[in-house]
């Protein structure tokens, strides 16, 4: 039996996972954009913007939690611990990544922005934020 609104021979488009987070207003999603991802960094308490490696950094106590422009301006990256990034890139794949190398297995988690939700995102960095000291 065809599903309601396909036509003979169009793929069936897969569902996307539950989301371990809660999602306000499920009838839109809100995509991120590097201005997006730096508001929402720079809001969490004693937050600060610095930069190194020639891309933006977001600090707590001087400790980085997340940077914007890596590897590339389409993405960002949250520093998370090993099982907060193996449940984000599961529930979401393709959206988060584990960064290359030593870092990426310490849970350094890139996200790719503009398949990223808002709420998500915003979850994401605050659990960067307290993974180094901010809360």
């Amino acid at each position: 039996m065809r599903e309601e609104g396909r036509q003979k021979g169009e793929a069936r488009i897969p569902r996307p996972r539950a989301s371990p987070f809660p999602l306000p207003n499920r009838g839109t999603i809100s995509l991120m954009t590097p201005d997006d991802f730096r508001r929402m960094a720079l809001a969490l308490p004693k937050a600060a913007e610095s930069a190194h490696m020639e891309h933006p950094d977001f600090r707590v106590g001087g400790k980085v939690f997340a940077t914007l422009g890596y590897p590339d301006r389409n993405w960002a990256m949250v520093k998370l611990n090993p099982e907060q990034q193996a449940r984000l890139v599961e529930s979401f794949p393709g959206v988060f990544v584990p960064a290359k190398g030593a870092w990426g297995r310490g849970g350094a988690t890139c996200v790719l922005l503009k398949a990223a939700r808002k709420a998500v995102v915003r979850d994401a960095l605050a659990d960067a934020w307290r993974q180094v000291g901010g809360g």
